[in-house]
Formats: C-alpha cells, structure tokens, sequence
C-alpha cells in the first residue's frame, strides 16, 4: 500500500535523503521546511491528512514539540502517525513525545535512511514502536 508522508525538517540534506527513500517504494512524499510550514499546508481547505509525519525537533522558529501540539489542538491530524526523527535522544524529550502523544521516536544519529524508513511504515501498519 503506497502512504502519503510528510517530512519536516531543517535540514534539506536530510530530507531529500530521506524524501528518496520512500518515492523508491511508491509513497508520496511531501517535504516542509519547518512547523510553521506544515501547520499553514495542512488549515488550507481540503488539505491532505498524510498517513505519517516525520517531525524534527530542533527548528528555527517552532519546534517539533510546538507544531505537535498546534496539530492536536487544532484536530488536524487526527488520522495520521507522528513520528520525531530527532538527533535528540535525552530521556525528557522521549518523554514529552510520549506525552504530547507521538506514535514513534527515532533518533537520526543512530538511524541510517533506510532504518528510518522501515521504522516509519512499521509505525503506521501498527506494529510496535522500537527506539
């Protein structure tokens, strides 16, 4: 089944890296450049709620954390998965994805593209979250 993806991140490296992955394998991938970015895409009227969201924590301007809690707040990405793709892995931020109510955790430093791919589509086919 081919997913529509959302990638949020600063880094454009990362995300056309990232971005190619997932085309490889027929998904429809969408990149954002920050929350701010993300979040004005998706109040448009009739905007596409993505199967997953690919979060970066650290930003310019809001961080991942922020653009998680305007997406629920503003109900509008109840149907898709969240994950943080962070190089931060700290025990309080893993915690405060697990609060704000983040599907997955995955840390880049440790992650290689592909890894994080099949991470992310284990994520939204259900399957249990690893870090």
């Amino acid at each position: 089944m081919a997913y529509h993806v959302y990638l949020v991140d600063d880094d454009r490296f990362l995300l056309d890296l990232y971005a190619v992955k997932f085309k490889n394998a027929g998904h429809e991938v969408t990149l954002f450049s920050g929350g701010e970015e993300l979040l004005a895409a998706m109040r448009k009227e009739g905007a596409v709620v993505p199967d997953v969201i690919l979060l970066d924590i650290i930003m310019p301007g809001m961080t991942g954390f922020e653009t998680l809690e305007a997406l629920r707040k503003e109900s509008l990405a109840k149907k898709s998965k969240i994950i943080f793709l962070s190089n931060q892995g700290q025990d309080s931020d893993l915690e405060k994805a697990k609060q704000l109510g983040a599907d997955g955790y995955i840390i880049k430093a440790s992650a290689i593209p592909s890894e994080v791919f099949a991470e992310a589509i284990r994520i939204v086919e259900g399957g249990t979250v690893t870090h």
